[in-house]
């Protein structure tokens, strides 16, 4: 049969007579398709298990940063700033150095206890934390202790402490009254230290 512009050209597969059977046609992309559909899902899912894990990952950060503004409210609360006359800080010798240099200074040397205080639920500081070494760790204070007495001076709040040990003369002697987490009552003797 000759092909003109009449009669046009069959399609392929629906030529008649010397052509293959009719039947559902044959699609050769499907196979890669479904590896589409599989690539597609894993991604999927490591995306979704990104950002869950970067989830998690900010909300830590943001706990810690509210942790940490907790803490610097409670030390504005009792009077702890940094650089402030009563800031339980200590200079720390750099690794590589076997004797720190002190740092020239015009301030006169306050003395410390090395702890950080909160006012208690009844009377007393609070105890919150220790630091190591330090003149309230080597008196044998621990958190949760409550300091009822510096000296002959009554403690009633964290800013009591403060003020008395800014007061107290660094290197001498001073009986601490402390009421244990368990209720028991002692007396403990610190020697304040001196913050340059």
């Amino acid at each position: 049969m000759e092909q003109t512009a009449l009669r046009p050209k069959p399609m392929p597969g629906q030529e008649t007579g010397g052509g293959r059977k009719p039947g559902p046609a044959r699609r050769p992309h499907a196979a890669r398709r479904r590896g589409r559909r599989l690539t597609t899902l894993v991604f999927g899912l490591f995306v979704a298990a990104v950002l869950v894990l970067s989830g998690v990952g900010l909300g830590t950060v943001g706990a810690t940063v509210i942790g940490m503004s907790r803490l610097a409210e409670l030390q504005r609360q009792v009077g702890l700033h940094p650089g402030g006359p009563s800031a339980p800080a200590h200079p720390s010798p750099s690794p590589s150095s076997a004797t720190p240099t002190p740092a020239p200074s015009t301030a006169p040397a306050v003395a410390t206890l090395g702890l950080e205080v909160v006012d208690a639920e009844k009377s007393g500081a609070l105890v919150v934390g220790v630091h190591v070494p330090g003149p309230g760790f080597t008196a044998g204070l621990v958190r949760g202790d409550v300091l009822l007495g510096f000296g002959r001076t009554r403690i009633d709040t964290a800013d009591d402490l403060a003020r008395a040990v800014a007061d107290a003369r660094s290197g001498r002697e001073i009986v601490l009254t402390v009421r244990h987490r368990g209720g028991g009552y002692q007396q403990l003797t610190a020697v304040p230290g001196v913050v340059t």
